[in-house]
């Protein structure tokens, strides 16, 4: 992502914060409500500075203080204000208030909407650097229903009033894509950093709702995040709706199996199980306490060069169906990952890997851009409360199974290899059933493109017949008809 500064100056063709703003505020038809709290009146500022604010302005409000906001928006029972559901109420009861208030009659034409935002700035120790809510509820047409797009920031910066002079452009380019760039959604999301830069800010959630958006997949806009660099993970639950990862990881115990999954097969599903047994028998681990995340590196999703998105859809779709939640993540490294994990949490974390993927940690070439090299790398992986659980591999040639006792690492990795392990950081997974080593999601994808039997028992119950209905991963009822 090219480096894009503040200010009020256009940069390779992007228009300033200002040039938005005066445009919306030029646009007769565009009227609607502002509602900020906890960073000041930073969007609403660049609309009175622009000129003509007027024409587009029907309040501007901050309710700062908690009693005085609960007033206006109702009390919050968990006593949290930097929500999502806080966010909501915001923006319906502005729209409401506006309706209620404006005659239809008198502005016939009017494109109504309100904006809000609802965040913590960096705290005082500079502990906390903060986050949070921002969203718009709009018309595109006075006779149409609203659409929404709502999004979550995690601040970079390290002062606050640097964030909220970022939060307030994040605002301008929200509401000037919501009118200008609300038919190209892939678009809009990009426009979001205008005038901004990656290191000031992260996005790791978007949505959009309505009638206007209904062919969009929030799924998508989700790896595009990723994608364009704007986080680093995007997290679905079960239902393949958007989860925030910070909520959704938080204090809790994290137990994390990493593939492909194209396609999810009983090989995945067994490693998962047997890992997660493990796991929940940790001690200080309860089961209510714990997130299963079946993560997808970026890596993985490029074919030739490109993302095919077609492919992630159908990863997505099988794994979620199964009832599991799914990350994709920019973390090539498995020291990154858990990084981030303990961004979150201070509980347990858990890799469930088999013994080509933990071979492979061992590989130094991950770690040349470290100064430290793979020792880092190690210390970051290992200084938590984390370890490998660690499922065999079968030697496709001799049979021999290989396990922590037997694999190999490069000669220089043994010692080090060798103090992990017998620091009880790798743990054998030995309940395991034999038939299952033989199981690859290559060669399911391998049969499945050439019409070949079998690959149905390969697979978790209830994948082989989403993948016949929807005929993912290439499938035909044709290739399969001409068998003999």
């Amino acid at each position: 992502m090219a480096l894009k500064l503040k200010g009020d100056t256009e940069i390779n063709d992007i228009p300033s914060s200002k040039a938005k703003a005066l445009k919306i505020n030029l646009n007769e038809f565009i009227y609607g409500t502002f509602a900020e709290i906890g960073a000041g009146q930073e969007t609403v500022r660049h609309f009175f500075r622009a000129g003509g604010a007027s024409g587009t302005i029907a309040k501007a409000m901050s309710a700062y203080d908690k009693e005085f906001s609960d007033a206006v928006y109702g009390i919050e029972e968990e006593g949290r204000y930097v929500t999502e559901q806080r966010l909501k109420r915001m923006l319906t009861y502005e729209i409401e208030l506006t309706e209620d208030r404006l005659n239809r009659k008198i502005h016939p034409g009017k494109m109504f909407f309100s904006f809000a935002n609802t965040v913590t700035t960096i705290d005082f120790s500079k502990k906390y650097k903060g986050h949070g809510w921002v969203g718009i509820k709009f018309q595109l047409d006075p006779l149409e229903a609203y659409n929404e797009i709502i999004l979550h920031v995690r601040f970079k910066e390290t002062d606050a009033k640097l964030q909220q002079e970022t939060l307030g452009v994040l605002g301008v380019n929200l509401i000037y894509g919501a009118f200008y760039l609300n038919d190209k959604p892939k678009e809009l999301l990009k426009s979001l950093y205008d005038n901004l830069h990656e290191v000031q800010l992260e996005i790791d959630m978007i949505n959009f709702s309505g009638a206007r958006f209904s062919y969009v997949d929030n799924r998508l806009m989700s790896l595009l995040l990723v994608k364009n660099g704007m986080t680093n993970a995007v997290m679905f639950g079960p239902d393949g709706n958007n989860l925030l990862p910070a909520q959704q990881l938080y204090k809790a115990n994290i137990l994390a199996l990493r593939g492909s999954f194209r396609p999810v097969t009983k090989l995945n599903m067994e490693i998962f199980k047997l890992a997660e047994q493990l796991f929940l028998n940790e001690k200080n681990v309860q089961k209510e306490n714990t997130k299963i995340i079946f993560e997808i590196t970026l890596a993985n999703l490029i074919a030739e060069g490109e993302i095919d998105e077609r492919d992630f859809l159908e990863r997505t779709e099988l794994v979620c169906s199964l009832g599991q939640n799914v990350m994709i993540t920019n973390y090539q490294e498995y020291y990154k990952l858990v990084e981030y994990f303990s961004e979150f949490t201070k509980e347990k974390i858990g890799l469930a890997m088999g013994v080509n993927n933990f071979i492979q940690i061992f590989d130094e070439k991950y770690y040349r851009n470290l100064s430290g090299g793979i020792l880092e790398a190690f210390g970051k992986l290992f200084f938590k409360d984390l370890k490998v659980y660690l499922y065999p591999l079968k030697d496709q040639h001799t049979g021999k199974i290989r396990t922590s006792e037997n694999l190999k690492v490069h000669p220089r990795m043994k010692e080090l290899y060798k103090f992990f392990k017998y620091n009880g950081k790798v743990v054998d997974i030995k309940d395991y059933n034999p038939d299952m080593l033989d199981i690859f999601s290559k060669t399911v994808l391998e049969m499945i493109s050439n019409g070949k039997q079998g690959w149905e028992e390969m697979l978790p119950k209830g994948i082989a017949a989403i993948i016949k209905k929807e005929r993912l991963f290439g499938y035909s009822k044709r290739n399969f008809e001409n068998i003999p």
